[in-house]
């Protein structure tokens, strides 16, 4: 499983490498909400929690999912801009400003990427205007649970009120903590912006791309670049630009930008923080017996970045509740899934803190 992008006739001025505080700021909310992603980073995130404003903090749970379960297109909206050459600003003002300028379509739309709504790969109706699309993203909001549903219902009553609520809310985190942050990493992203860029221009694409991951490949006769991720997709650069925007917060996600008529970005990390020790020969035999079958891995994939019912497993996956249910006892035998009920849901998630005892090659391909 892949994604792709066509860069066939893509001229070398059409790629850049520049950082973007915006999507630094949605790393470092991602951070914070799921640190068992980052081991490397527990201690800067505990710093944060632990000065943080009750009320902010309280603030952050309203639209989690936007940074939790999916690191949302919002946080980079310079990919949404006409054309497909727009740059992240230098500061996140210009970001934010860059933010505003997509439409309320787009701003919907990208938004509304965690219920899975929505076309991400191709031209499709706008749920602002698709009264069908509208129902289901509210159903599916409502499978998630009462927050991600008010999210949803608002979203579509009053966007405007929405993203008025979401500026004021990243300028509040840049004011709490971000700023700061931002201040100690954006020289080093600048050096690594201006490496790359020096890599493009003397080396070329293919190289540069092999020293950001392992995990991206360029098929020059075919004017291909292949990401190895447990998902599926392909966009072009077409008469727009590729973006590659480094993070120091990210490790170990690489994200791949690939909606339908935006500019194509890979997000990917610059920073390697070591995980903690392997488990058990015992452990790691049951553990790595229960990875083994290529649906158990496609469904970590799932359970790594957010809780799920057997029947929402079933459906993205276009197999029978039953089928599901007996590859979740494997995993949960192989102690690698935690379960909790909420209401009338039972919900499975993956245990990331064991999964990394694993080793950091199979943590980074569930969550890359």
């Amino acid at each position: 499983m892949s994604v792709h992008i066509d860069v066939s006739g893509l001229r070398p001025d059409r790629i850049a490498v520049v950082p973007s505080p915006l999507a630094e700021l949605g790393m470092a909310l991602h951070t914070l909400a799921e640190p068992a992603h980052h081991p490397g980073l527990q201690g800067w995130a505990t710093g944060v929690t632990t000065r943080l404003d009750p009320h902010l903090a309280d603030r952050m749970c309203e639209a989690d999912f936007l940074w939790r379960t999916t690191f949302s297109d919002l946080f980079l909206p310079c990919a949404g801009i006409p054309g497909g050459a727009a740059l992240p600003g230098a500061t996140l003002a210009e970001d934010l400003d860059l933010l505003d300028k997509l439409s309320d379509e787009q701003f919907v739309d990208a938004a509304l990427e965690f219920t899975g709504a929505l076309s991400y790969g191709s031209e499709g109706p706008h749920a602002l205007s698709d009264p069908e699309l509208r129902r289901r993203a509210v159903d599916l909001a409502a499978s998630r649970g009462p927050q991600q549903t008010r999210f949803t219902e608002r979203l579509l009553v009053d966007p405007l009120g929405v993203r008025a609520w979401l500026r004021q809310f990243l300028e509040d985190c840049d004011e709490a903590f971000f700023a700061e942050t931002w201040s100690r990493l954006r020289h080093p992203l600048a050096a690594e912006a201006r490496h790359k860029t020096d890599l493009l221009r003397h080396k070329g694409l293919a190289e540069a791309l092999a020293s950001v991951s392992s995990a991206l490949t360029l098929d020059e006769a075919a004017g291909r670049i292949t990401i190895d991720k447990l998902t599926e997709g392909r966009t072009v650069t077409a008469d727009g630009g590729l973006l590659l925007v480094p993070t120091s917060l990210g490790r170990p996600h690489l994200m791949v930008l690939h909606r339908y008529r935006w500019q194509p970005v890979l997000h990917y990390p610059v920073s390697s923080p070591e995980l903690a020790a392997p488990p058990s020969v015992e452990q790691l035999t049951l553990r790595m017996t229960a990875l083994s079958h290529p649906v158990r891995m496609r469904i970590c994939r799932h359970l790594a970045r957010s809780a799920y019912t057997t029947g929402e497993l079933a459906q993205a996956h276009g197999m029978t509740a039953p089928e599901i249910s007996r590859h979740l006892s494997v995993l949960k035998k192989a102690g690698l899934i935690t379960t909790r009920r909420r209401g009338r849901y039972v919900l499975h998630q993956l245990d990331v803190g064991v999964v990394a005892r694993l080793g950091s090659d199979f943590l980074e391909g569930i969550l890359r």
